[in-house]
């Protein structure tokens, strides 16, 4: 007999939350983690009373009552709200684009002005965009997106904007109102005393072990247990044998500062070609702490070398999605994908948590 029902690699949203589940209808599990510390990409660590995101900002964000009462079932939230600025050539500008940015863009206050511009010069693509830079234009015009866009999504993706799908600047919300929260959620928040208390209560009784790379000795792993839930790379445990999926990477460079606020707001995006990191995080406003130094990040993207790089966001162009979908098709009683990495889908957290839910609803259904 199997020592374990179910093994599970990996320790952020997806696993943990199936890890919980499953214990809790009385499976035997083992969480396996490659790095040193339980939270995946969401973990936090706390430094001079600052909860630092230490893989990049998460704000969690959902319209879904059922997940965020579930959830809140494991810690208490902030009513955070992310209210993001743009830096060009220090030049401040409104994220989301919405009324502010675009009287501070073209000196104009009311909603019909903007969209008047927009429409203007919008009229360049006359046919269905066919990719990122295209979209931009279609949606917001030349002037923003020679400001706001072109540069930062250039450094961000390691791409050119006319190499990346719409889709990605599809997911930017664009208000002809003065309207600066990011979000359209109705819930929105930051867990009070840092992400890594979610995943300490959800991993509670049940059994772990930290520094384990599940991939270099699988065979040995998959004796151990009936069923793997798996949430590292797909092209990674099928040995890229259909070549290598491409992901966004980051270099998280911390700094701990002497003074009481740098920079004003959480995070503030850098969009001219010519600096080098995206944007930098400045922790203490995600949760309003008040003392007499501070600790920031500042993002440098990093081109992505598989099976050395950490991947963090697939990049869903036509050739990668054709390459996923053959590594999704090979038959695999044993495993199940799961998460960001394993679906190579960009998931938000919410997303992440209630897949995870239907996946273990699944499980139980077929026993």
């Amino acid at each position: 007999m199997s020592k374990y029902d179910y093994i599970i690699v990996g320790s952020g949203f997806f696993g943990t939350i199936c890890a919980y589940e499953l214990n809790k209808i009385g499976k035997k599990v083992l969480v396996l983690e490659k790095k040193n510390h339980i939270g995946g990409n969401c973990y936090t660590e706390k430094r001079d009373d600052i909860n630092i995101h230490m893989y990049g900002p998460h704000i969690f964000h959902t319209s879904n009552k059922t997940v965020w009462e579930y959830i809140n079932n494991f810690i208490e939230f902030n009513n955070f709200v992310l209210r993001p600025v743009a830096n060009y050539k220090n030049e401040i500008y409104s994220l989301p684009f919405n009324m502010f940015t675009f009287s501070k863009m073209w000196g104009i206050t009311l909603p019909h002005e903007a969209m008047e511009i927009i429409k203007k010069q919008s009229q360049i693509i006359t046919h269905r965009p066919k990719n990122l830079e295209e979209q931009a234009i279609k949606l917001v015009g030349i002037d923003i997106y020679e400001k706001l866009i072109k540069g930062y999504t250039e450094k961000q993706w390691k791409k050119k904007p006319t190499e990346l799908p719409t889709e990605i600047i599809k997911r930017i919300p664009i208000r002809y109102v003065y309207d600066n929260n990011y979000f359209n959620d109705k819930y929105q928040g930051i867990p009070i005393g840092g992400y890594t208390k979610i995943f300490e209560k959800l991993l509670t009784n049940i059994e772990i072990k930290f520094n384990i790379d599940y991939l270099s000795d699988k065979d040995y792993w998959n004796t151990l247990c009936d069923k793997i839930i798996y949430t590292g790379p797909i092209d990674k445990y099928y040995e890229y044998c259909f070549g290598y999926l491409e992901y966004k990477t980051t270099n998280f460079i911390h700094e701990r500062l002497d003074i009481d606020n740098y920079q004003g707001v959480s995070m503030m995006n850098f969009t001219d070609i010519n600096v080098p990191y995206t944007r930098i995080i400045e922790h203490k406003h995600f949760e309003n702490v008040y003392n007499n130094n501070t600790w920031i990040t500042k993002e440098y993207p990093i081109d992505y070398q598989y099976n050395k790089s950490e991947p963090y966001y697939p990049v869903n162009d036509e050739n990668n999605n054709e390459k996923y979908l053959k590594y999704k098709k090979i038959p695999n009683d044993k495993v199940i994908f799961g998460g960001r990495l394993g679906n190579y889908k960009y998931y938000d957290m919410d997303k992440v948590i209630e897949s995870a839910l239907e996946l273990v609803n699944e499980l139980t259904k077929n026993g």
